[in-house]
């Protein structure tokens, strides 16, 4: 019996998957090798071009590289009969976490402050602007990730609430949902921490009238999508004192070109898109198995909802 057929579709930067075997696929690597598209059982991908799903019309389902599914769900094309499995990690949720309370604690520990008196070898002793428990930190989109996160912040003794479509429960988590209770949780988020699913309706959601809705002081954190990410409103945000700072894990456009702003604002921290990097051998154990699932009639954990993306 002849084994299906996995495509997959990744950039160079993907190396070793370029290079992937499965013992229970056929690896079809797109540019590499030739293939008929009806002959596609499954697809591999972080952003397939828009339309080339639905030249598959055979296909059984598609695997995504990344926890967001939004490089599929943007295509207009998108067969939406075609299950969609994201790529779900614990060491990858605890790495993006991680990142989250590295800065949220460099941020508040004001070690940039410190990281300037170094330079200047001058002695500045300065207190924490605000106590710890009067410290509001703020997760638009609560998921596994963020409860990760939020369980330790809340340990340490921080103020944490969360927004997402559903009401969450935590001790010690403030939950709120719903677009009418929005404006209360920005009002009461001195750290916003961008978590959420990238859609039609959280796109842009990152844009002048948010930060408005912070209090005066507010950092900002995104780990999200770049989609979420008005970068012209979050720049003047910074320059009018609104917000305090800002660190970005993701951009509109990857890599950052070497002429945006962002570079070289004294309060933005960029990082490459590195909170958290999928292991190659985790991935290819996620389409393995997702493939006997779905082989032996049944269907794999994490199968997206398109209609939330999550």
């Amino acid at each position: 019996m002849s084994k299906p057929k996995l495509l997959i579709l990744v950039s160079p930067k993907w190396k070793g998957l370029m290079e992937a075997n499965l013992d229970n696929a056929e690896v079809v690597l797109e540019g590499r090798d030739a293939y008929a598209p009806e002959s596609i059982d499954y697809v591999m991908s972080f952003t397939p071009p828009h339309g080339k799903i639905a030249l598959l019309p055979n296909v059984k389902a598609a695997f995504c590289l990344g926890a967001g599914v939004d490089g599929f769900l943007s295509d207009p094309n998108y067969p939406r009969a075609v299950p969609l499995v994201r790529f779900v990690d614990r060491t990858l949720s605890a790495e993006m976490a991680q990142y989250v309370l590295m800065h949220v604690l460099i941020h508040h520990r004001r070690q940039r402050f410190f990281d300037a008196a170094q330079r200047d070898r001058q002695w500045r002793q300065q207190t924490l602007p605000r106590r710890t428990e009067d410290t509001r930190i703020g997760f638009l989109g609560y998921g596994e990730i963020g409860s990760f996160a939020a369980k330790r912040l809340i340990d340490l003794g921080f103020d944490v609430a969360a927004f997402s479509r559903s009401a969450k429960e935590m001790p010690g988590l403030k939950s709120f949902s719903g677009d009418d209770q929005l404006p209360a949780f920005l009002g009461r988020t001195d750290i916003l921490i961008c978590l959420m699913a990238l859609t039609r309706r959280t796109a842009g959601i990152l844009n002048a009238k948010t930060f408005a809705a912070l209090p005066k002081g507010a950092f900002v954190i995104n780990v999200a999508r770049g989609g979420h990410l008005v970068e012209a409103d979050l720049i003047a945000a910074l320059d009018s004192g609104h917000l305090s700072g800002s660190v970005l894990d993701v951009f509109r456009e990857e890599p950052l070109p070497p002429t945006s702003p962002l570079w070289h604002h004294a309060n933005v921290t960029i990082t490459p898109h590195i909170a958290a990097v999928s292991q190659t051998e985790v991935v290819l154990k996620y389409v393995h198995d997702g493939i006997a699932a779905f082989e032996r009639g049944e269907r794999p954990d994490n199968i997206v909802d398109v209609d939330t993306a999550y």
